[in-house]
């Protein structure tokens, strides 16, 4: 489906009732200076004792991509997520 198609308010729901708590964040001083612009963050008690995700990038797409991978490789039912991917 990829970003542009990507339903953000269900994936959201979804992952909150999941226990997880995502924060998607763009820096405009990184974007400036040619980084990696885009972070996202996840944490709560969906995502176990392994504590929080943290992805950063210079692509929403990629960002998005490294975040939910890291979260598909914990335990739990996150196959759910390749319908967003």
């Amino acid at each position: 489906m990829g970003v542009q198609g990507m339903d953000i308010e269900q994936l959201m729901e979804r992952l909150g009732r999941s226990g997880v708590t995502m924060i998607l964040k763009v820096d405009d001083e990184r974007m400036a200076e040619g980084g990696e612009p885009w972070t996202l963050v996840m944490s709560g008690p969906g995502l176990g004792e392994q504590g929080f995700i943290r992805a950063e990038s210079s692509s929403l797409s990629d960002c998005l991509e490294q975040g939910f991978s890291r979260l598909r490789s914990r335990p739990g039912d996150w196959e759910w997520l390749a319908e967003f991917a």
